[in-house]
């Protein structure tokens, strides 16, 4: 009898000091950086496992991002006839920075891809359509001087014989590679389908030779890249060239866009699709960058996890890092280390990103313009880590205003509630 006294006595004590400890003690006021020793909620507990800080200041994937307006590019006052968009990465070598992009310069602005028909060699459908791969250098990232094509648009039926653009460029072993997506139709007769070729170079001002072979194939038909192999971005990681990849799927009602991985020894293939793909769920664009011993990718627009940076530590299986806003479009970071093949990526702090469109759908005109950041492993810069409200004015929220359907919805809704 005495013994189970006892044992009831030390069982009320452990109640009394469980609920003493868990009900009184509450949360510490000021936030553990390292992850507590008590039972935490779903959200303290991916606070302290998901993110690279329990706070966004020391989070080293969280930023903010700052614009600058570029200097050395015409647009002929923004008329839709010039744009430049989806600048590739920057590089920096002869003791300037190079960045490629796509360039337009057609006598007058696109038609519209639901009036594709109507193009021809003269009129575009698309921003993108009849455009070429163009160069540009800098000395200090701002002003930029343009150096011309690239990558021209090859004789018909070579890929690209329509328009060459989205680039993206390598450096390996003493060459440079420019990737990039080759239309043999105007973007809107079929949809918007391309397949991936590339562009080789002893130097970075060409002459760049093609290679005349589709080097990424579109998949077989019934899988989710069996159209559209878009955003070629390549890497050196893992002693291996990693080709990141969009490609847009589905259609209902709308598509969506999630990024692929293809991955090869040799820069120009053969090159063989992730078995996991998709490996990014969301996402409009491909920006990725070495960061420790993994990748780090910026997640723009589409998708579940839109608005994200995200990481995966094997380059294939990325989580949530952050949640950011201002994100930059299309953006091609300056990335010194993204062909060292090292294991130990410092991440970024700048880059360009284009903005499409830039005043409104008529004309459609893309520009080029600067982003900063601190996703750097290098750098610690407490403006960029400031985790605030962007306020609107009262017509920037009105000009987003319900459709004529929708109103119509709501106004037999109405009607419906006031019978009952």
């Amino acid at each position: 009898m005495k013994k189970a006294k006892i044992l009831s006595l030390l069982l009320i004590c452990l109640i009394i000091g469980s609920t003493s400890l868990y009900a009184q003690d509450g949360f510490p006021f000021i936030l553990p950086k390292e992850k507590p020793n008590r039972p935490l909620s779903a959200a303290m507990e991916r606070n302290y496992t998901n993110y690279m800080g329990a706070r966004p200041e020391d989070n080293e994937l969280y930023s903010q991002f700052k614009y600058t307006e570029l200097k050395g590019f015409d647009y002929n006052n923004y008329d839709g006839t010039i744009t430049r968009r989806d600048p590739s990465k920057v590089i920096f070598t002869n003791g300037k920075y190079y960045v490629w992009y796509t360039y337009r310069n057609t006598p007058v602005k696109p038609v519209g891809m639901h009036r594709a028909k109507e193009a021809n060699d003269t009129i575009p459908s698309a921003d993108w359509d009849l455009s070429e791969i163009w160069y540009a250098t800098s000395t200090d990232g701002f002003t930029w001087e343009e150096q011309g094509v690239a990558v021209p648009r090859p004789p018909k039926p070579n890929v690209g014989w329509r328009s060459v653009t989205t680039c993206d460029i390598l450096v390996y072993k003493g060459k440079y590679y420019l990737y990039y997506q080759g239309f043999m139709e105007a973007s809107g007769l079929k949809g918007d389908y391309c397949p991936v070729a590339v562009s080789y170079a002893d130097s970075p001002n060409g002459p760049w030779i093609p290679y005349d072979k589709v080097v990424v194939e579109n998949g077989k038909k019934g899988e989710w890249d069996q159209y559209t192999i878009h955003d070629p971005h390549p890497f050196v990681y893992k002693d291996k060239i990693y080709l990141y990849y969009k490609s847009d799927f589905d259609g209902n009602p709308n598509l969506v866009r999630m990024t692929g991985l293809a991955i090869a020894d040799n820069p120009l293939g053969p090159f063989k699709k992730h078995p996991l793909n998709p490996v990014i769920n969301s996402g409009h664009e491909t920006t990725m960058f070495p960061f420790k011993e993994g990748m780090a990718a910026l997640v723009i627009k589409d998708g579940n996890e839109h608005f994200t940076i995200q990481y995966a530590k094997d380059g294939v299986n990325f989580e949530i890092a952050s949640i950011v806003e201002l994100m930059p479009t299309a953006s091609g970071p300056y990335i010194p280390d993204a062909f060292s093949n090292n294991g130990d990526g410092r991440g970024i702090t700048w880059g360009l990103s284009h903005l499409a469109p830039a005043y409104g759908w008529n004309p459609s005109v893309s520009i080029l313009m600067r982003f900063d950041c601190d996703l750097s492993l290098d750098v610690h810069d407490p403006e960029m880590k400031r985790h605030k409200y962007y306020y609107f004015n009262p017509e920037f929220y009105y000009s987003h205003a319900l459709s004529e359907k929708q109103r119509k919805r709501i106004k037999a809704e109405n009607k419906k509630q006031m019978r009952k």
